[in-house]
């Protein structure tokens, strides 16, 4: 059977095939070892090698391969080292072509660097030699099947009751919503989450850089960047797409995470008429996030005053939600925050709730720690009631 005609054969068909030359006793392969040898010899061919059972676990949330020798795992918050390894550079390089090709792209020394996605989904990025001194690395951000519930935040100890009833509220009542966070932190499975209460007659646009939500409602349009070719054109921004999404008559227009010039864009829309945005933005605070905020609009190229641009952001902007990855593994909204206004050149700013511990673990080596309101009332509670949402003040008492 010819490479060319591998992706027609269906697993079953080419599992028989491999078991057939396998099981021929003329290759002196000894019985016990068949099986293994049967699955090995299937991943190589049409899966991924030895990283094909790790996609596979639903366990897993990321897959780390730093060389042919080094394969680790995220699976609940930990990092672990496996025992699997490529066989060699040469092994793991043959993956990475099947890996990038499927999306049209390719890896050498000339373009070392390379972002892609596996058919479930899953985001990968490749870098290697000579940006990488220890060979080839790929990192793999598998995509759940079945996407995180609000209930199996509250089970997982992300937040609490009334916070995620505030959230709700929120996200119903069309206030706009950033969510902070590091790299890993769960900003994406968050924002998915707080994209599940937009009500289902409201038309969403979705823009990212690579496809990651998955929203049950019925009328959502996904938009994806696309990167320059090979030959450096044909890129299509997060910027563009924002502006063209102002023209489709979006209800809600979310975007998966702000990181240059675009941020401007996303602003203007919240000042116009947009209200019940969505984003994330990578920070490591409340106000971190207002920073990044100012600078990224400063990249747009627009000579606004600092004032102005603050302005812009306490106008355009309601809630920030920090969400953070602790060192015990576990992901926990640690702060809910809220834009009140301006107070001389900066922009103020309120806790509603916020996530306190004393650095204690428990037995199982978790922070002991709770959820608690601030006690302040938001002043968004108008505008959530506006928009025929009810507001529970129970929610905002400790």
């Amino acid at each position: 059977m010819n490479k060319q005609n591998l992706g027609t054969v269906d697993k079953d068909t080419m599992m028989r095939l491999i078991e057939e030359h396998v099981n021929d006793e003329a290759n002196g392969i000894p019985r016990i070892d068949r099986p293994k040898i049967v699955v090995e010899i299937y991943n190589d061919v049409m899966g991924y090698g030895p990283i094909e059972e790790l996609l596979e676990d639903q366990r897993i949330s990321e897959i780390m391969i730093n060389g042919p020798d080094k394969i680790y795992i995220e699976s609940r918050g930990k990092l672990q080292l496996t025992g699997l390894k490529f066989r060699d550079e040469q092994h793991l390089m043959s993956v990475i072509d099947r890996i990038v090709s499927n999306v049209g792209r390719h890896v050498d020394e000339a373009t070392p660097m390379a972002d892609a996605r596996l058919p479930d989904g899953s985001r990968v990025n490749v870098i290697i030699p000579p940006l990488s001194l220890i060979g080839p690395v790929v990192t793999i951000r598998k995509f759940g099947k079945n996407p995180i519930t609000a209930q199996q935040l509250i089970k997982f100890g992300s937040l609490n009751h009334n916070m995620l009833a505030f959230l709700e509220a929120c996200v119903r009542g069309k206030l706009n919503i950033v969510v902070s966070g590091g790299t890993g932190s769960g900003k994406t499975t968050l924002l998915n989450v707080l994209s599940s209460f937009i009500p289902s007659d409201e038309r969403i646009i979705t823009i990212e850089d690579a496809a990651e939500l998955q929203l049950k409602q019925d009328h959502v349009i996904t938009l994806e960047a696309r990167p320059a070719n090979i030959e450096g054109k044909g890129a299509i921004t997060i910027r563009s797409l924002v502006k063209n999404a102002l023209r489709m008559r979006p209800d809600r227009i979310i975007v998966g995470e702000v990181r240059a010039e675009e941020t401007l864009d996303m602003l203007q829309a919240m000042n116009t008429g947009h209200d019940g945005s969505l984003t994330t933005i990578h920070a490591n605070s409340p106000r971190d996030s207002i920073a990044r905020i100012e600078t990224m609009v400063m990249m747009s190229g627009m000579d606004l005053p600092m004032k102005a641009i603050r302005n812009q952001i306490a106008s355009a902007i309601d809630i920030i939600i920090q969400q953070s990855r602790l060192r015990d593994g576990t992901r926990k909204v640690t702060s809910i925050s809220e834009i009140v206004g301006m107070e001389g050149d900066i922009v103020s700013m309120q806790d509603i709730f916020v996530y306190e511990t004393d650095g204690k673990l428990d037995a199982d080596g978790k922070f002991i720690g709770r959820f608690r309101a601030t006690g302040a009332r938001p002043h968004c509670i108008e505008k959530i009631k506006s928009n025929g949402v009810n507001v529970n003040s129970d929610w905002f008492t400790d």
